[in-house]
């Protein structure tokens, strides 16, 4: 190809010289050194890789290439000497595009070849393995242990009027738990508030159905709290309602010291302190011995050996007839308690606020935990 291109340039020259071209012999003859000199580089170009393929195929293909430059050069060229030169050009450029089609089947057989050579009986790369949120793993093992004693599951929503969160459950209208303080309200008139409580799901419960009743009530729930270690603006609540005929405040205990056997083991001790709810009557809150320190006192216990975990109590007569359910035939039981708390006294969590801040340190601690 180069004695061709030579043999070419050669006749070109000539036929110009005779035909009395004389002022376009230099720059043509540089024109044509110049090409020669391309080919020479071109054909010295070497590339392993598909960027370096890429950068070629821009640097003399491209729209602003330096084949597109040459080929400008013909509007230089008198018009019956133009086949002549377009046939020198044009060579010119199946040269380069020749070469560049060598240089990207020698990088594509290359990645083939290095494809080829994989060990396809290598074990694969590893999976990263999650893990279920700590809370929903103590949420399911409560549901779990009130499912085998009979109990369904109800939910309901988490936005709600004044009525089913406060009125039905006897909170009276000056109660604190009303005050802008302590509750989100999204609208006054008529109240319509973030559930402070899963109560509200019994209250929708007990409207719709009756008695024998056996449900609990797992959710999220909101209070206008100071966000800290101890507490939150947020958290999970499991309540349960018990109502049938004879129900007692013995069945209550002896459901809540099934649990805590359940949930911490057979060597948890357990007491009873009264207390005072307005939608249960006579009311409790329910205490086991410290699991951080076994009794001797810490500061989760407040050096007293002893951590609340829930409230419970019997149904308040005055809730049941709110909902025409016949007092004098029927009791029942309650009883609520947080998720988080049970989850700080499982897996021993000193900061509430470790629940809610993604902390994939904090998360992966739990991926052997069903």
């Amino acid at each position: 190809m180069k004695d061709g291109l030579n043999s070419e340039k050669t006749r070109i020259l000539e036929l110009w010289q005779k035909l009395g071209f004389n002022h376009y012999l230099r720059s043509m003859e540089s024109l044509l050194q110049k090409i020669e000199e391309f080919k020479q580089e071109i054909a010295a170009t070497e590339a392993n890789t598909a960027e370096l393929v890429e950068a070629f195929r821009i640097k003399y293909l491209g729209t602003k290439g330096l084949v597109k430059s040459v080929m400008g050069e013909m509007k230089s060229v008198p018009n019956e000497h133009k086949k002549a030169f377009g046939q020198v050009l044009n060579d010119f450029k199946l040269f380069v595009e020749s070469k560049f089609e060598t240089l990207k089947e020698n990088v594509v057989g290359g990645a083939e070849a290095i494809g080829n050579t994989i060990d396809l009986t290598l074990p694969g790369d590893p999976i990263t393995v999650g893990t279920r949120h700590p809370l929903n793993i103590v949420r399911n093992q409560i549901v779990s242990i009130f499912q085998r004693l009979g109990f369904a599951v109800a939910e309901g929503p988490e936005i709600e009027d004044d009525w089913h969160n406060f009125g039905a459950m006897n909170l009276p209208e000056d109660h604190p738990a009303r005050d802008m303080q302590d509750t989100f309200y999204i609208n006054q008139d008529p109240a319509w508030l973030l559930r402070t409580h899963t109560s509200s799901v019994q209250a929708r419960v007990m409207e719709t159905q009756k008695p024998p009743i056996r449900v609990i009530c797992p959710g999220r729930v909101y209070r206008n709290e100071t966000i800290s270690a101890r507490a939150h603006c947020f958290f999970h609540q499991v309540e349960g309602l018990y109502i049938d005929e004879n129900v007692s405040f013995a069945d209550l205990k002896q459901t809540l010291y099934f649990f805590v056997q359940e949930m911490f083991g057979k060597d948890v001790k357990v007491r009873f302190r009264p207390s005072y709810f307005p939608f249960t009557e006579p009311s409790a809150e329910m205490d086991i011995s410290c699991l951080i320190c076994g009794g001797d006192g810490c500061n989760i216990c407040k050096h007293t050996g002893w951590v609340e975990i829930l409230g419970s109590g019997m149904v308040h007569p005055k809730v049941l007839d709110n909902f025409g359910i016949d007092s004098n035939k029927y009791t029942g039981f309650a009883f609520g308690m947080g998720v988080e708390r049970i989850t700080q006294l499982k897996y021993q969590v000193n900061d509430l606020r470790l629940y809610s801040q993604n902390d994939v340190r904090f998360l992966k601690q739990f991926t052997g935990v069903v």
